[in-house]
């Protein structure tokens, strides 16, 4: 639980300093529990982010760009009505608990001043976005509704009045001294993380720990000096917002944490830190929650066609020895004479062996001697000709195979508009019935995602396989260069140059690896060449394309890096 009461209100003094006194300029609702309001503060547009996602419920401002359903929902009307050119006010937290309050000043219907409230509570599973007239009150609208019957101490439905959540009646841990902490901790009963986080206001056990573990030998002489030393910074607004990755999970919070060792990435604001904690994490959960039945299909398609990989490979090792039919046919033509009509086998001299050993043929005893030879020869023709169908199926299969690893993979980089993409195009390539797909009013182009280079270089990557066919064969110019992970399902990447600098080229190449299968993967293989020598041959699946003349490099895939280009 990184975003604390503590973390909390270091994010509204962040929030404070940016927006208060700005303009609402836009209210969108991207998904079902995140609302975006657009707020013009201090010359710019700033994108405040309100979520009440129930595993990353949070507030921030934010820079990545969210995509807008055609019709708002009714919470999002709502909000656009109550507070669409209104002046933020002020942003206040409640105690240290993870309850923001946001005071808006606009106007009601017939003109007059009206002051509205914002309620985000950062509560988990039970996290909620609540307008509140202030007045009177009462709750316009939540972005959850919580009726009686689900909870006894607080409905939230419209018209009902706005009460806090719960009061947890802890000790203010910024304005606790040494005495206070000895006071509240019992050194017999042990677990001190759990009875400093049970014990004061906004502490989480991540920040719990980080005292005990600079106690070093925890005991009533060490335990209050870590825990006020600890408090300093934050009291003192002396933030180091540092994303920790210790390899099995990343941890953020606004200060270091000298207790969690890994690899440390220090950011400017909370609000970076979060952006680039959140970056993707989000999203995968509502990809995996929209494109589950695409999972399972493509994990399913996958499995079939490993399996009649082996089964046609087992086939094509029997094929292969035709020729051993047609030398038993060979001898058993020269053999005729000594084969009777009902005989079980025959033993002849194999002269194929140079040491003149016997062999032994096994008979059809139905049959005379001259069909059992034909009977040979048939089978060797049979399975001469097994080979080159059998080969053909291997190519086909391998190529289907190819192609569900490349959906695998665009799966887990696909944002929920992706996700309809590939549905559709799983559509037309006939896996799913039609009638499981809504329909479009007219085609809509394929939405190309921008990066910028160090250098200024615009580079275009598709990230499944309609926006790869229409980046590589639409957008793309002859001579700009194009990138693909070699022989590693990936994305296309354009570079819009040219002639780009080799700092774009490697750039370009870590979106291209960090878009492909081999992305937590190190020193991956990206080719890359002129548009012009990218082709895609007749009757290909979507997004599969052959190349030549190019260049190899390789390179480590490196999110922060990603996400530093993203436009």
């Amino acid at each position: 639980m990184a975003f604390d009461g503590l973390f909390t209100k270091a994010m509204v003094e962040e929030l404070n300093e940016a927006l208060t006194g700005g303009r609402v300029n836009k209210i969108h609702q991207p998904y079902k529990n995140e609302l975006i309001m657009v707020i013009r503060a201090r010359g710019k547009n700033n994108k405040l982010l309100l979520s009440a996602h129930p595993s990353y419920a949070r507030v921030q401002l934010t820079d990545t760009v969210q995509d807008n359903p055609s019709e708002p929902p009714l919470f999002c009307v709502m909000m656009r009505k109550h507070l669409d050119g209104a002046i933020l006010e002020n942003i206040q937290q409640n105690g240290l608990d993870r309850t923001i309050m946001f005071e808006f000043k606009g106007k009601n219907e017939i003109g007059d001043i009206s002051y509205k409230q914002l309620y985000v509570e950062i509560m988990g599973r039970h996290s909620n976005i609540i307008l509140v007239d202030k007045e009177k009150g009462t709750m316009i609208d939540s972005i959850k509704h919580i009726p009686p019957a689900q909870n006894s101490y607080r409905t939230i439905l419209p018209g009902s009045l706005y009460v806090n959540p719960p009061a947890q009646n802890k000790k203010n841990p910024l304005i606790a001294d040494v005495e206070t902490v000895l006071q509240s901790i019992d050194f017999n009963t042990g677990k001190i993380g759990k009875q400093l986080v049970a014990s004061f206001e906004g502490l989480s056990p991540l920040i719990s720990n980080e005292v005990v573990a600079c106690a070093g030998l925890a005991n009533r002489e060490t335990i209050p000096g870590a825990f006020v030393k600890t408090m300093k910074p934050i009291l003192e607004k002396k933030y180091t917002p540092v994303m920790i990755d210790s390899g099995d999970k990343t941890y953020f919070y606004m200060i270091d944490l000298s207790h969690l060792k890994g690899e440390r990435t220090k950011l400017d604001t909370l609000s970076i830190l979060l952006d680039r904690y959140y970056f993707g994490k989000a999203e995968r959960d509502r990809v995996r929650q929209q494109g589950n039945d695409l999972e399972r299909l493509i994990s399913n398609e996958l499995q079939k066609n490993r399996s009649k990989i082996h089964k046609l490979e087992r086939t094509l090792e029997e094929a292969e020895n035709a020729g051993e039919y047609q030398r038993l046919g060979e001898l058993l033509t020269a053999n005729l004479y000594a084969v009777k009509k009902g005989m079980n086998e025959i033993q002849v001299l194999n002269y194929y062996d140079e040491a003149g050993s016997m062999i032994t043929i096994p008979l059809d005893p139905r049959k005379n001697p001259a069909d059992n030879a034909q009977k040979y020869f048939s089978r060797y023709q049979k399975a001469k000709n097994a080979i080159i169908v059998v080969q053909e199926q291997i190519a086909k299969t391998n190529d289907e195979i190819y192609y569900f690893e490349a959906l695998f993979q665009q799966l887990e980089s696909a944002s929920p508009r992706d996700i309809e993409e590939i549905r559709e195009e799983l559509v037309e390539e006939g896996y799913i019935k039609a009638r499981h797909v809504k329909k479009k009013k007219k085609p809509e182009k394929p939405v190309i995602e921008e990066y910028v280079s160090s250098d200024g270089t615009l580079i275009h990557a598709g990230k499944n396989n309609r926006q790869n066919d229409y980046l590589t064969n639409k957008v793309a110019r002859r001579d700009d260069i194009w990138l693909h992970t070699k022989d590693i399902p990936g994305s296309h990447i354009v570079i819009q140059s040219a002639e780009p600098s080799d700092e774009t080229i490697l750039e370009a190449a870590i979106i291209a690896a960090y878009y492909s299968k081999a992305k937590e993967s190190s020193s991956v293989p990206v080719d890359y060449t002129k548009v012009r020598h990218v082709k895609k041959p007749s009757g290909a699946k979507p997004g599969f394309v052959i190349y030549d003349q190019q260049h190899t490099v390789y390179v480590t895939p490196d999110e922060g890096k990603v996400m530093e280009m993203k436009k």
